[in-house]
């Protein structure tokens, strides 16, 4: 058997979130879009560290900010936080 590429169930692309308060951030994707959570992967405190969401036939990847990875929130960035996973 060969290497699956594209992971069972997901896209080519996949957006990845970094935001301040990933639980409400979740809590708000799933009453605005109907977002059913797939994984949620909890950090110190009360951080996620990795939260998967399904959002009709979509994945949405998401996390609090953490200083020793390379997620920072938008206001930190002065910009946009949003990664991009293309499985190729």
């Amino acid at each position: 058997m060969g290497v699956q590429p594209v992971p069972e169930g997901y896209h080519t692309i996949t957006p990845y979130l970094a935001v301040d308060d990933a639980s409400a951030a979740i809590d708000f994707y799933q009453r605005a879009f109907g977002a059913k959570e797939r994984v949620r992967m909890s950090g110190p405190g009360d951080s996620i560290m990795h939260a998967e969401l399904e959002i009709g036939d979509s994945h949405v990847m998401l996390s609090d900010p953490f200083p020793q990875a390379s997620t920072r929130n938008p206001k930190e960035l002065g910009g946009t936080s949003v990664g991009i996973f293309v499985y190729v």
